[in-house]
């Protein structure tokens, strides 16, 4: 499909269809000195902003690349019918009211025309088209902001307004391509990527999305972009949405639809952000830069303010400043002197301001060490109330810096960011791109845009190849394994369980916990979530204890609904257990390990602090199953409670070995399971210096 869309989003020729809608799209082709062939098809006009009009596309001299059809819903599908049978690159299809729609027969009019389309592509319905900024294609019926570019960075959005303001921004981005998509009838965002990575003018690409469509073939486009050396940027929108489909497990309340496609992100090495300014000012330094190899940040700045702030926002990213080396450092000393610190980040006073040729000597030594970014922070005042001739020294004096790289052969990696994105204007902007120098426009929005660029470039993704589990997602009532039997199921995979025992009376309970010098811990079994009906007892020692606590939870048993039951069916007529179970002693820290199956299908891992905690203290991360050891590794260092794992203020550390090989049995059998398994709980997974335990499990089946 691919070839057939580069046809469509490369065209040399561009056939109209409609009036008023297809009247703005000439108007904006005219603007843009679009140097193909133009042709309008109306069966009662003359002309169209001044193009001579056929009545019939049988009128026309050949098939065109691209047309934009501006009619209604169902004149649309018979026109798209009429140019596959003609051999047409493409379409674009502005009409609505198809399955995005809540009308009778939108679902069946989409049909039709994916039907009448066959396999030539078209973008819709319900779209606004595609702007191609290298070769002034301008396919779409309203203002656009952007500019003609020999290259740069292609956007696929999923909301035509979103995208139209995009093409306003002015920070400097070289935008190659807009792409709209609508309601992705025929041509999802899978296909895009692999057409606009298959374009050498195309740097990197930027994906505003509601969904991935389909996931698989999205998958492999996005390791095709990684082959091809084009990092991909989401912006994915609707998060807020719960989007899990398993109900009983703690596990489904924590993830919804947001934590299923990040982990997906992650897997493919795909950077996510979340603002349109972090999402621009990314593609920007990555169409400049390309991804950053390493995260070493020099940042420099005439304030002890800006430079405290630098080190501040990056707090919890990827970015590092490092200190420079011993070499480096004397040079700066001499040219600032004693009463400047040197430290990175770097505050060097206002000494040497407006002294150019020192300025130049300070920078220079700066953009000399090998760090992977060299960041000036740079706010120019406004002209229209102050004169901003004042900074003309420190925008000199950068410059001159990357002139010198370049005259030597060596591509300056130099970015100016302004404190507020409105402080460096479009002249400041166009004065630092003729010195190959990249500007960014909001410190948090840069050192968020930094981080992205620095995961852009991390090759740490080496799980992405494992084909994920996906099935999918059946409506039918779902049946659960109670603990005894869910822990039972779990032991086979290798992962330890606690010494335990089922008993319905006192007697079997004094019988088991004789002359056994234990902590006990009793439960009510049958009940999903026991805590909240008042179902466990802990810290059981004495026989006292332990007969008061058992009559307790007997009467607590009797006492629950239907409604409170798990398995109703299997509870009935059969007598109330109790679980008795060896307490574990002293454990370094709990874990939940929960695996739930995503609306889309994704079975989902869920990692974070056990019990109550994960809800609490939000300390949860998730990864796709199956998975690895290494990206396990990596998931636990990211908690809140790592620290207690690797042994907090002289306290033991836990075997990390048995924490991953706990998880990774669990993994086995989720994968073993495959699309019978809905949900699956371990909370928690006890975690002390020499074993780990799984201390209590649901699992729940469709």
């Amino acid at each position: 499909m691919h070839s057939k869309l580069q046809r469509l989003l490369s065209p040399r020729s561009i056939c109209l269809f409609g009036s008023d809608w297809a009247e703005n799209v000439a108007k904006q082709l005219t603007k843009s000195n679009y140097s193909g062939q133009i042709f309008a098809v109306h069966p009662h006009r003359d002309t169209l902003a001044g193009i001579a009009c056929v009545k019939t596309i049988q009128q026309l001299p050949f098939a065109p690349d691209a047309s934009f059809i501006g009619l209604n819903r169902s004149a649309s599908v018979a026109v798209v019918r009429e140019l596959a049978n003609a051999g047409a690159g493409g379409a674009v299809c502005f009409a609505s009211g198809f399955r995005e729609s809540d009308l009778d027969d939108g679902e069946l009019l989409q049909t039709q025309l994916v039907t009448a389309a066959g396999d030539m592509p078209i973008l819709g319905p319900n779209c606004y088209g595609f702007i191609n900024y290298v070769d002034n294609a301008v396919v779409w019926p309203d203002q656009h902001g952007g500019v003609t570019v020999d290259g740069g960075v292609a956007i696929v959005a999923q909301s035509s307004n979103v995208a139209i303001n995009m093409t306003m921004q002015q920070r400097g981005l070289n935008l190659a391509y807009l792409v709209t998509l609508g309601n992705q009838a025929q041509t999802q965002v899978c296909d895009l990527v692999d057409a606009l990575v298959a374009d050498p003018r195309v740097s990197a690409i930027g994906l505003y999305l509601e969904g991935f469509g389909d996931i698989e073939r999205f998958c492999h486009s996005a390791l095709r972009a990684r082959e091809a050396g084009k990092s991909i940027v989401v912006l994915k929108v609707g998060k807020t949405q719960k989007a899990q489909v398993a109900t009983f497990t703690h596990t489904a309340s924590m993830a919804g639809g947001a934590a299923a496609s990040s982990a997906l992100l992650v897997r493919l090495g795909i950077v996510e952000v979340s603002t349109i300014s972090v999402f621009l000012e990314t593609l920007k330094l990555l169409d400049h830069l390309g991804p950053l190899t390493g995260s070493a940040i020099a940042s420099v700045s005439c304030s002890g303010g800006e430079a405290g702030l630098m080190s501040d926002l990056a707090e919890g990213s990827e970015l590092q400043y490092p200190d420079f080396s011993p070499a480096t450092t004397s040079v700066l000393r001499k040219i600032l002197g004693l009463r400047v610190t040197v430290a990175n980040p770097l505050d060097y006073h206002t000494y040497i301001w407006g002294d150019v040729p020192t300025m130049t000597d300070c920078f220079s030594a700066i953009v000399a060490a090998p760090f992977d970014l060299h960041v000036f922070v740079l706010d120019i005042p406004r002209a229209d109330r102050c004169d901003p001739s004042g900074h003309d020294c420190a925008i000199e004096a950068i410059c001159n810096c990357a002139v010198a790289l370049a005259e030597r052969g060596i591509r300056p990696t130099i970015a100016v960011i302004g404190l507020l994105p409105e402080n460096l204007s479009a002249d400041v902007i166009d004065k630092f791109r003729c010195a190959d120098v990249i500007t960014l426009h909001g410190v948090e929005t840069a050192i968020a845009a930094i981080d992205a660029s620095i995961r852009a470039g991390q090759k740490g993704f080496v799980d992405s190849v494992i084909p994920m589990l996906s099935a999918s997602v059946s409506t039918a009532t779902s049946k659960l394994l109670d603990e005894v039997s869910a822990k039972k199921v779990l032991k086979s995979y290798g992962l330890a369980i606690p010494f335990s025992a089922v008993v319905s009376t006192l007697t079997e309970l004094q019988q088991v916990t004789k002359n056994k010098e234990h902590s006990w811990v009793l439960k009510v079994l049958g009940v999903a979530h026991k805590t909240e009906i008042g179902g466990v007892r802990l810290n059981l020692r004495t026989e006292a204890e332990l007969e008061f606590a058992f009559e307790d939870l007997m009467q607590v048993a009797a006492s629950l609904s239907p409604h409170d039951l798990q398995q109703q069916e299997l509870n009935q007529g059969r007598e109330t257990q109790i679980l008795l179970e060896q307490q574990i002693e002293s454990p370094i820290a709990e874990l939940i390990v929960g695996v739930s199956r995503d609306a889309s299908g994704l079975m989902l891992l869920t990692l974070g602090s056990g019990g109550i905690y994960a809800e609490l203290i939000k300390d949860v991360t998730h990864l796709l199953l199956p998975t690895t050891a290494n990206a396990v590794y990596k998931a636990l260092s990211e908690l809140k409670l790592a620290p207690l794992l690797k042994g907090y203020r002289g306290r033991p550390a836990a075997n990390m070995d048995l924490v991953v090989a706990a998880i990774m049995a669990i993994d086995a059998y989720v994968v073993d399971q495959g699309e019978g398994l809905l949900s699956l709980d371990v909370n928690p997974l006890m975690v002390t210096p020499t074993a780990v335990f799984a201390v209590d499990a649901l699992i729940e089946f469709v």
